[in-house]
């Protein structure tokens, strides 16, 4: 099972809005190094054609990964493939870091809209499937933003809207300018906050949901526990890969590598299929560099999961025993708790 060469990965609904795409996306960031050394423009580009190639269609980028190298890279792959069967991702929002390694953040319509016009280009498409705003600008009121979106949308520039990081105040203001397809956040078998509000709230609006690190920066594919983190990866210096905390974690993976073998199967896949086992409307975007791994996870659409056994996983990897914090300490300030965004001026409004 765990080497099914021919599973193919089904199409879903992602959202109330009419987008289908895989039911397993596939994250491109990694493409361009963050947690290792860039691959070639070939390999890159080998590696979404053969993910392409098993079923997926659902492809995730933004203009910051790179700085910008990524959208290039994706265009070009793209360039070699059906763009009428690809649903292309891409996010703005993130302008850099500032002297404290802070986020800079910006959602005014003026950047919203030549942040769309030059990933576009880079991209060197007609359109955009899904565009998120990928942190929410907490000085700028959401509605402006999503404003200019709709503007994109009516333009034929982009089809749909997501958020990502945002905060459910956000997420409500922002669904009554404009239906939100998707919200993209963090969430795997050791990042489950939003399961209390966000997805109650997703589901209650038709939002669809695009968890992303599903495989917990790929920790739960062995990634420092059984292969070792390069030093001038991203991950060296996260929360819960560092000293202490690391060792402490340890265990986790063990346990799910225990119910693995149960399951026939490899951790990370068991990790992806609880993901997946989650909804028909989570639709998870792990990412990759090795096409060993992009067939593991492909595989993890065939892992069944019965409730007990998503609960027996559940109960494995408690919360409550992870170390860390889900991540930098200086990136926390960007994340969704603390996405509320000023009020919309009401005359201004009219």
């Amino acid at each position: 099972m765990a080497d099914d060469n021919k599973l193919q990965v089904p199409t879903v609904e992602l959202g109330s809005q009419g987008l289908k795409v895989s039911k397993l996306g596939f994250g491109c960031m990694g493409l361009t190094g963050v947690y290792n050394a860039p691959v070639s423009d070939e390999d890159g580009i080998s590696v979404i054609k053969y993910a392409f190639s098993k079923g997926i269609t659902f492809f995730d980028t933004a203009d910051v990964y790179g700085p910008h190298s990524n959208e290039i890279l994706v265009g070009k792959a793209l360039k070699q493939l059906p763009r009428e069967k690809i649903q292309l991702a891409t996010k703005f929002g993130i302008a850099g870091v500032d002297l404290s390694s802070r986020m800079i953040v910006r959602g005014t319509p003026e950047y919203v809209r030549s942040c769309c016009e030059a990933s576009l280009k880079r991209l060197d498409v007609d359109y955009i499937d899904l565009y998120y705003q990928h942190r929410v600008d907490t000085s700028v009121p959401i509605e402006d933003t999503i404003g200019e979106l709709k503007k994109l949308v009516e333009e034929g520039k982009i089809k749909y809207i997501g958020l990502s990081e945002a905060s459910p105040d956000t997420i409500r203001r922002a669904h009554a300018v404009h239906p939100i397809t998707a919200l993209q956040m963090e969430w795997s078998l050791w990042t489950r906050e939003i399961e209390e509000e966000i997805i109650p709230l997703c589901r209650e609006l038709g939002i669809g949901i695009v968890p992303y690190s599903p495989l917990g920066r790929g920790f739960f594919g062995g990634k420092a526990v059984v292969e070792s983190v390069p030093a001038n990866s991203f991950l060296a210096s996260h929360p819960r890969f560092r000293g202490e905390n690391l060792n402490k974690n340890k265990h986790l993976y063990d346990r799910l590598e225990s119910l693995a073998k149960k399951h026939q199967c490899y951790p990370a896949q068991l990790a992806l299929a609880w993901v997946l086992r989650q909804g028909d409307d989570v639709v998870p975007i792990p990412g990759t560099t090795k096409i060993k791994n992009l067939d593991d996870n492909i595989g993890s659409v065939g892992v069944k999961l019965t409730e007990e056994d998503v609960k027996e996983i559940s109960d494995a990897v408690p919360i409550e025993e992870v170390a860390g914090d889900r991540t930098y300490e200086s990136l926390i300030s960007s994340s969704w708790k603390f996405a509320n965004t000023p009020q919309k001026d009401s005359e201004a409004s009219t």
